[in-house]
């Protein structure tokens, strides 16, 4: 069983997508492709960027993070791609235990 991962994209904009894989390699040629399998918020991107990736776990951790995330203001995204937080620090970035999860 693959572990999954949240990932976060900034696009030509500047605007960050954040999405969840468990391959986050190919889910990012996915978006750039510009066809059907990416998300549809990533289709118009001219360039998609991966700013950030790390692995957290299964399926269900990976989604409650990535829904963690979406709800922070965009300074907080943009600090936790400059500080590139493993997933302790993640977890810990978001204020989240293992037990929350």
């Amino acid at each position: 069983m693959k572990c999954w991962s949240v990932y976060l994209l900034r696009n030509e904009r500047g605007a960050l997508y954040t999405g969840v894989s468990n391959d986050p390699e190919r889910r990012l040629a996915e978006h750039r492709s510009g066809l059907s399998k990416g998300a549809k918020y990533t289709r118009a991107c001219k360039s998609l960027e991966l700013v950030y990736c790390c692995e957290v776990g299964s399926r269900g951790v990976a989604l409650r993070v990535e829904s963690r995330i979406k709800k922070l203001r965009k300074v907080d995204k943009e600090d936790l791609v400059s500080c590139g937080p493993d997933r302790n620090g993640l977890f810990e970035l978001l204020d989240v235990r293992e037990t929350d999860l």
